[in-house]
Order: C-alpha cells, then structure tokens, then sequence
C-alpha cells in the first residue's frame, strides 16, 4: 500500500485554513452585531431627539401659561410661581395653587423650567449715557475709560456710523489686528460687549469680589479705577447687569443689589431701604413688594425721585425660560424668550442650548 507523505501536510493546513475563516466570520459577525447595535441607538437617539424637541416646547407653552395667569397681578416679584414662589393673589386660588416648576410630566418624559425676568437687568440696546456711566462707576472703572465704553456703547448699537466724541465705528474696528465691523443694530448676545472698544475681559466678567449682601456700594471704587499695574477687582461684571432683551425698564422687585445702585440717582440709603422693604420689613403693611412707583417717594432720597422713577417699573414683561426636558437619563435644555402684554404672551425665540 502506497502512502503519500504530503497527505497529513495538507490535512493540518486544511484545518488552519477552517480556523482562520471561522476566525475571520466570527469578528465579521461581532462587527455586524455591534454595527447593528449602532444603528439601533443612533435610531432611538434620533427618536429621542424628536421626542425632547417636543417636550422642550411643551414646557414653554406651560410656561407662557402661568405667566398669563400671573400677569392677572399689577406686579411682579420673586416670590410668585414663575420665581419658584409660593404665588400670591389669585394663584392661590385659581388654576395655578399647588403647581410645581420641576418635573412636570410630558409623554414619555418630563420637563423642569426656570424663568428669569429680564427687567431685573438693564437693557443695553436702550441704555442711555446716564445709566451705562452710572454702572461704570459703580463697578470701579477707571475714570478715564468711563467715556470711551460709553460712547462706545451705544455707537454699537445705533444704527448710524457717527462717532461719538469717545466712542467708535467700523473705521475704529477696521484697523485693528483682526479687524471686523461695528454692528449698528442692536445687541442680540451680551457677549458682543467683548468687541466694544475699551470693554476688556474682566469688565464683561467681573472681577471675582464678593459682596456683603447686607452692605450696598460694598468694595465699590467709584471710578476712581485700580492702581498702575495691578489687575482690575471689579465686584461684578457688564454681563451681570446687562441684558439684550427687557422692556427697557428695571423692576424694583426683581433687580439685584448690583443693579439697583446702577440707577442713576440712587445712593447706599436708597439701596438699603428699597432693599428692606422688599423683605417685608418697610412696607409697614408687611407686604414685600412694591405695587407702584408711588411707593418709592418714603423710601429713596426726594431730589432724584424723578430721576430714579424714570428707571423703574414694578411689573415684568421679558422672560427667558430654560426648560429641561428629560426622558430617562438623556437631557436636554431648551431656551426661549418670552414677551407678556397684559394676558398675551408670545414667544420671541426658541433654541436649544
């Protein structure tokens, strides 16, 4: 019998070929599935896209509705619901008793809103030299700089190429390093401040003091500016007091401790009392807020009342929402401007975050 040498050769190969096919059709199989896998997540992230679109909407409609109600109120404050407050005047009583801001189911997930009102702040496209000298000064600028932000201000945001006497259009912006054009159109972003000549970093961002909120003008250097070489410590920053969008007006009932000394006319005995009446503590009938700017006459220094009711409301008309809208561990935040006119309000814009 004849046996072939080369037979036991070419069956170990066969076998090692057999191996590295499996091989080969395993990690081929493994690729597919985990592909399919892929796919199959980026499906329901897509899914879930829509979804969160959806919920993110709905929370601005609940939102525009409590507004609505609320707006039934001749006033704002904080400790109504759109605040995250207990409600006071008809909410207690009507649609609006018991609900809650977090949380609130929508389909197959929930949403959790925020809202700040923006007459809380000072509107930067209608601000006035006044006002926006008036922050400087309280923040510390330097004197020397107070002009130079100011004009140059309000020469971004109108719509002409005059130039104020120290401010600057697109021929100022035009010859720096990487030149680029003055807006001549309102703000639509706080952070466009960064690109107004003589506005720098630590002015649009404050300087990092804490102030004592039971001390107003507390670390305030009056434009008397920081010393040659050292780094400006400013107690808050442009982006802390500004906004876009607002009625034009700050509401006494909502504005800060920063923002009521940026109102021209007022000074620490002003700040403190309007600040202690909106504690309940002066209103002599307990109330904590103000209902009209009558009230301000017992309160803040008689020769700038007219100055300072200039400024000033009592209701708040801007809202911006951030909905937080969430199904299982996936998240996503939805902003949106708001503009309330007596029951009405409308959505002014709508992104996501």
């Amino acid at each position: 019998m004849n046996f072939s040498p080369s037979a036991p050769q070419n069956r170990g190969m066969a076998v090692i070929f057999v191996l590295i096919a499996i091989t080969v059709l395993s990690i081929m199989a493994g690729l597919f599935a985990y592909s399919m896998k892929v796919e199959t997540r980026l499906a329901a992230n897509a899914n879930d896209d829509e979804q969160l679109l959806w919920i993110g909407r709905a929370g601005v409609e609940r939102a525009r509705w409590i507004l609505a109600l609320e707006g039934q109120v001749p006033f704002t404050d904080k400790n109504q619901i759109w605040a995250g407050g207990p409600g006071e005047g008809p909410e207690t009583n009507g649609p609006l008793n018991g609900i809650s801001l977090d949380n609130f189911p929508v389909g197959d997930g929930t949403v959790s809103l925020k809202m700040t009102e923006l007459e809380s702040k000072i509107n930067v496209n209608r601000a006035d030299t006044p006002i926006i000298q008036q922050v400087l000064t309280t923040m510390g600028v330097d004197a020397a700089t107070i002009s130079v932000v100011s004009d140059s201000i309000q020469d971004w945001v109108d719509s002409d190429d005059a130039t104020r006497p120290a401010g600057a259009e697109s021929d100022y912006y035009q010859g720096l390093p990487h030149p680029y054009f003055a807006k001549n159109a309102p703000m639509d972003d706080i952070s466009e401040l960064l690109l107004v000549k003589g506005v720098t970093p630590e002015m649009f961002k404050g300087g990092g003091a804490t102030n004592d909120a039971d001390a107003a003008f507390q670390h305030h250097h009056l434009g008397f500016g920081n010393a040659p070489g050292d780094t400006p410590d400013y107690p808050f920053g442009l982006q802390d007091v500004f906004t876009p969008f607002s009625s034009g007006q700050v509401n006494l009932n909502t504005a800060d401790e920063n923002v009521l000394q940026c109102i021209p006319g007022m000074d620490t005995t002003s700040v403190e009392n309007i600040l202690k009446f909106r504690s309940g503590e002066g209103g002599g009938d307990g109330s904590s807020a103000f209902q009209s700017l009558g009230q301000l006459g017992s309160i803040v220094n008689p020769t700038a009342l007219a100055q300072i009711q200039r400024y000033c409301t009592v209701r708040g008309s801007t809202y911006e929402v951030h909905a937080i809208a969430q199904i299982g561990d996936f998240k996503r935040e939805y902003i949106a401007i708001l503009f309330r006119n007596g029951p009405n309000v409308q959505v002014v814009s709508f992104h996501w975050n």
